[in-house]
C-alpha cells in the first residue's frame, strides 16, 4: 500500500496525487507497488531492496541525491498460548530532493500512529526534522514496550511463589528473547543516530539541533532500559527455576508421605490375610480393622507434629 501525506494548513491531510514535500508512506507493497517507486518516484532499486528485508541491518547510506536510513522498530505479537512476544522489524526512510517515503514490508505501529496525527508539530515539508520525529517516535515505542515486558516480567514476579505451569516459562522465556532482539537492534539504532549527529548522510540545522539531541538521548535511555530490564528478567529466570523445583519437590514429598500413611493398611491386612491362626487377635476381623485404623492415625499425627505434612 503507497499513502501519501502532506502538512496542510498545519495539519496532517492525505494526498491522492505526489507533491513536493510530501510523505510517501509504503507498506506491504505489491510487485506494481515496487515498480512504481523506482519507475515513477525514481528511488535506487537497492535502497528499496535494503526496505524490503526482515534481515536487513541499521545503517546510513547515501546515493547521488538520496539517503537511506534503516532503523529497527519494536513490535509486538500475541501467540496461540495467549503470551505476549516482542520483536523487531527494519523501517527504511529515503530521502530525496524533495520527499520523505517511509518504506516496510509489513504494517508498522509507528507509522500508523504517525498517520493518525492531526497536529501541527509534524511538518513533512520540514525533511530533516520529520525524519528527526519518526525517529523520536521510534526510540518512545520501544521504551513504551520496554515498560509493557516490565509489567508483564512484575506480574509474573507476583505469581513466582505458586508457580508450577509451563506457561510462566513460556512467557518469561518469550520476553527474555525479545530483550534480546531489543538490545541489538537498539545498539545498532544507536550507532546510526550518532553517525547522523555528526552530519552524515543528513543535513542538520540548527534549529533541529535540540531535537536530534533529544533522539540520541531517548535512544540511549532505552538501551539502558533493555540493559537493566534483560539483567532482572534473567535473574527472575533463575528464581523461577528454583521456585518450580522446590515446589515439585513438595509434591512429591507429600505424594510419599501420604503413599506411606496408605501402605499401613495394606500390611496390616496382608498379615491377617496369612493362613495361620499363630497371629494375636486373629479370632475377629474387628480387631484386625482397629489396629489398622489406630496404626494410622498415630503415624498421621506423628507426621504432622513434624510438620512433615
Amino acid at each position: 500500500m503507497i499513502h501519501l501525506f502532506k502538512t496542510v494548513d498545519g495539519r496532517l491531510q492525505q494526498l491522492g496525487a505526489p507533491e513536493a514535500g510530501c510523505w510517501v508512506s509504503v507498506y506491504e507493497p505489491t510487485p506494481d507497488e515496487i515498480q512504481s517507486l523506482t519507475g515513477e518516484y525514481g528511488l535506487d532499486p537497492g535502497f528499496v531492496r535494503s526496505c524490503l528485508d526482515e534481515e536487513e541491518s541499521s545503517r546510513i547510506e547515501m546515493e547521488g541525491n538520496q539517503t537511506l536510513i534503516i532503523v529497527d522498530t519494536a513490535v509486538e505479537s500475541k501467540e496461540q498460548n495467549d503470551t505476549s512476544q516482542f520483536y523487531t522489524v527494519p523501517l527504511g526512510i529515503i530521502n530525496t530532493t524533495d520527499k520523505v517515503f517511509t518504506i516496510s514490508l509489513r504494517r508498522n505501529p509507528v507509522l500508523i500512529a504517525l498517520a493518525e496525527e492531526k497536529n501541527a508539530v509534524l511538518q513533512t515539508h520540514l525533511r530533516t526534522r520529520f525524519i528527526l520525529q519518526i525517529l523520536m517516535r521510534i526510540s518512545a515505542g520501544f521504551v513504551f514496550y520496554l515498560k509493557q515486558i516490565d509489567k508483564i516480567s512484575y506480574s509474573m514476579e507476583k505469581q513466582l511463589s505458586s508457580a508450577m505451569r509451563n506457561q510462566e516459562i513460556v512467557q518469561l522465556m518469550g520476553l527474555e528473547k525479545s530483550l534480546v532482539y531489543f538490545n541489538t537492534s537498539l545498539k545498532a539504532d544507536l550507532v546510526t543516530i550518532e553517525r547522523i549527529q555528526r552530519g552524515r548522510g543528513l543535513k542538520l540545522y540548527e534549529e533541529d539541533e535540540d531535537l536530534m539531541d533529544d533522539v540520541g538521548i531517548e535512544f540511549r535511555q532505552a538501551v539502558e532500559m533493555a540493559g537493566i530490564y534483560s539483567g532482572i528478567l534473567s535473574a527472575m529466570m533463575d528464581a523461577f527455576s528454583y521456585v518450580i523445583a522446590n515446589n515439585q519437590n513438595s509434591v512429591m514429598w507429600r505424594l510419599t508421605i501420604v503413599t506411606v500413611i496408605m501402605e499401613i493398611p495394606n500390611i496390616i491386612f496382608a498379615f491377617y490375610g496369612i493362613n495361620t491362626d499363630t497371629l494375636p487377635l486373629k479370632s475377629s476381623w474387628m480387631y484386625a480393622v482397629l489396629l489398622t485404623a489406630i496404626a494410622t492415625i498415630v503415624t498421621a499425627l506423628i507426621l504432622l507434629k513434624k510438620r512433615k505434612l
